[in-house]
């Protein structure tokens, strides 16, 4: 079972979603769970009797709400180990026990995900502070208009921690039209990328290309999985 990391105090759980359905509709087990202080996955990923713990199936995946590692998901479950049962798991979280609990310095891929506020920007990069080894980090960038200012503002502050940034960084537009779907989305409990904009689409599909690529899936792939999605087919 991969495992990506999806790390910051920015929220982060649509993308989380959105990217999950791509690997779903290209034949991935998915796993996703919101290791968060907020646990927002609770609100928005239909449930009928929600619990302090819990995994629910959602679009042809699993959501684990509520728990401290995986460890605790395989005995909610009942098996002696999941990594049998998913291909992959991402897993959302904004604090340090979330990283450690879930040993997510092993992830096969940790993403830094923030938006420019002052809030997220700190507050994300304060889960390192009690981290002693190097962490390396792919950016993910939310911003409306990306500038080199910003950018340079986020690795000033990144200097006070054991961070290696990958070159790669990941932007995807702040645009309001993308969050009134992404909301019309929740309001439905469904995933949708119809009427998201052509950049944010886009952004999507480099990021799961980006991960996918060394299991064979090439770009092309991923845009058909997308289009299918689009039409609902």
């Amino acid at each position: 079972m991969k495992k990506i990391a999806f790390i910051g105090a920015y929220d982060k759980t649509d993308l989380i979603l959105y990217i999950a359905k791509i690997f779903q509709e290209i034949g991935k087990k998915m796993l996703i769970v919101d290791a968060t202080l907020l646990q927002k996955a609770k609100y928005i990923v239909p449930v009928i009797n929600p619990t302090t713990t819990y995994v629910t199936e959602y679009e042809s995946m699993d959501v684990a709400v509520g728990f401290e590692s995986f460890e605790d998901i395989s005995d909610y479950l009942g098996v002696d180990d999941i990594t049998s049962l998913y291909d992959v798991a991402f897993v959302d979280t904004d604090t340090i026990s979330g990283m450690e609990n879930f040993k997510l310095e092993e992830a096969d891929k940790k993403y830094f995900v923030t938006s420019f506020d002052v809030y997220s920007l700190k507050k994300g990069l304060e889960l390192f502070g009690g981290i002693q080894q190097d962490v390396t980090l792919t950016k993910v960038l939310f911003s409306r208009d990306m500038t080199k200012e910003e950018d340079e503002y986020l690795e000033f502050l990144g200097m006070n921690y054991n961070i290696v940034w990958e070159k790669e960084k990941i932007y995807f537009p702040f645009e309001r039209g993308d969050q009134s779907i992404i909301f019309e989305n929740q309001r439905t409990s469904r995933i949708k990328f119809k009427n998201l904009s052509s950049q944010y689409k886009d952004s999507l599909i480099y990021l799961a290309s980006g991960l996918l690529e060394t299991d064979g899936v090439s770009s092309g792939d991923v845009k058909k999985a997308v289009r299918k999605i689009e039409k609902g087919v």
